[in-house]
């Protein structure tokens, strides 16, 4: 569903990411691991049109997506829960989902419908639909910046460090939710600190370290390459 070819990204004139290649199959959830600074982020960025490359390619779908804003790249399929969630805190649970729509552009009974989809999937929001984001958890936060990001019935979803300070029961929840959003037909591109938890959920694996791919493959033969984790991860497992 997805290609990176020879990605290079640079922040002013220092280079970031050198040459990435990488690939997401359809219908699988595949991870993005790496110590922190090792570009994970950017490469998400990249792909949502929120940073220019310097060189490479990035095809969607066969589709060359390198170049077209975020909005139009939004329209095509992707969709990206960045990190630290970001929800809008003055609007309400209801609005920031209504927002997950803005480029899509949907009727009435359109919106209603995936918004209760969302609450479906996440019933706590719709206990809290009519509460200010601000005001809210952040498990809670993180379960509406998902739900979000599904409102614009993405065939990818993009997840960055969904497990990020919260608690474990609700680390669980999430991770629980991923997998059914998976299992509904949603491709699933994943950064995420805790390595261990990702590799059990996750069908491929990539290991990241200053900007370039050191390892890469099914998740469960990653796993097993104990040595290579503890050198890249910082003894994450």
């Amino acid at each position: 569903m997805l290609k990176i070819y020879e990605l290079t990204v640079a922040y002013s004139t220092v280079p970031v990411l050198h040459g990435i290649d990488l690939e997401v199959p359809q219908n699988k959830i595949v991870a993005l691991l790496g110590a922190n600074g090792a570009g994970k982020s950017t490469i998400l960025k990249s792909i949502s049109g929120l940073i220019k490359p310097i060189s490479g390619r990035i095809e969607f779908c066969g589709q060359s997506i390198a170049g077209l804003r975020p909005d139009e790249i939004v329209k095509l399929g992707v969709a990206h829960v960045p990190e630290g969630r970001l929800v809008f805190p003055g609007l309400t649970v209801a609005d920031n989902l209504k927002i997950g729509t803005y480029s899509r552009k949907y009727s009435k009974n359109k919106l209603k419908a995936n918004m209760e989809k969302a609450y479906e999937l996440f019933p706590r929001l719709a206990e809290r639909r009519n509460q200010l984001a601000g005001t809210m958890s952040g498990g809670e936060q993180q379960m509406l910046a998902i739900a979000r990001a599904i409102m614009s019935e993405p065939r990818l979803l993009m997840l960055d460090e969904p497990s990020l300070g919260l608690a474990p029961v609700i680390v669980d929840l999430i991770m629980d939710k991923i997998k059914e959003i998976n299992e509904q037909g949603t491709t699933i591109l994943l950064i995420e600190q805790n390595a261990e938890l990702a590799l059990a959920i996750s069908d491929y694996a990539y290991v990241m370290s200053v900007g370039e791919l050191v390892l890469s493959g099914e998740s469960r033969e990653v796993a097993k390459d104990k040595s290579m984790l503890d050198a890249y991860l910082g003894g994450e497992k």
